[in-house]
């Protein structure tokens, strides 16, 4: 289910309303997807849709919400209306942070507000995912540097050229790539097997069989009639 929702700021401390609300929830690792105008849908909602499982107890395993630069909605390049939990002002410290990708990276890129996030929040992850272009911007925050990583199908000469000092894989053999915090993809639906990826890395084997389990990812292995 996906769940967003206005937030609310009346001091200095950010208030974070989502589907979760419980102080025991506020507790939980935090996961921070960056949102703005033009996004890729799957690449924000396969870390939504993953990390939002509950274990085999029924509870929650993560906070997860999304952040953008301001309380506006965002509409992604599909035409998908969202709002975000939080502003890039008042984010708190993340756990994860994940940045997908637009069809126009290059205006993202270009945005300081958002280069600055990524990297006060290098100082404080634990990891950072990137999906499709979304390299480009870890690319620019230099967050990623003499890290494996990879782009979209296609995109690994120019993000090489870009950035020398990334480790840039061949998109073409790759889909997803763990070197350290930094755990990155072609994006689009291969976002969701680097969310699954990441999710064992932070909660273990069983939790990522369970959610794959809940998710079907085993009939899209099953003959089509």
């Amino acid at each position: 289910m996906l769940c967003l929702a206005f937030i609310s700021c009346q001091n200095s401390q950010p208030k974070i309303q989502n589907n979760m609300k419980n102080q025991e929830t506020n507790q939980l690792p935090k996961i921070g997807i960056l949102i703005f105008e033009g996004f890729i849908a799957n690449e924000v909602i396969a870390p939504l849709d993953v990390f939002t499982k509950a274990n085999e107890h029924k509870k929650p395993m993560f906070n997860v919400f999304l952040i953008a630069e301001t309380n506006a909605p965002c509409v992604s390049e599909e035409g998908l209306t969202v709002i975000p939990n939080i502003t890039i002002e008042d984010c708190p410290d993340l756990d994860v942070l994940v940045v997908p990708s637009s069809m126009n990276p290059d205006k993202q890129k270009q945005n300081q507000t958002l280069i600055d996030f990524i990297q006060r929040q290098d100082q404080k992850t634990d990891y950072i995912a990137s999906h499709c272009a979304g390299a480009f911007l870890l690319g620019e925050a230099e967050v990623a540097e003499g890290k494996q990583i990879v782009t979209y199908c296609g995109g690994s000469e120019t993000l090489q050229k870009e950035y020398p000092s990334l480790l840039v894989q061949d998109d073409q053999v790759n889909s997803v790539v763990s070197d350290g915090k930094i755990i990155s993809s072609n994006g689009n639906l291969v976002s969701y097997l680097a969310s699954l990826e990441l999710l064992e890395k932070m909660a273990g084997t069983e939790q990522r069989k369970q959610v794959e389990s809940e998710l079907l990812i085993h009939k899209l292995y099953q003959n089509v009639h």
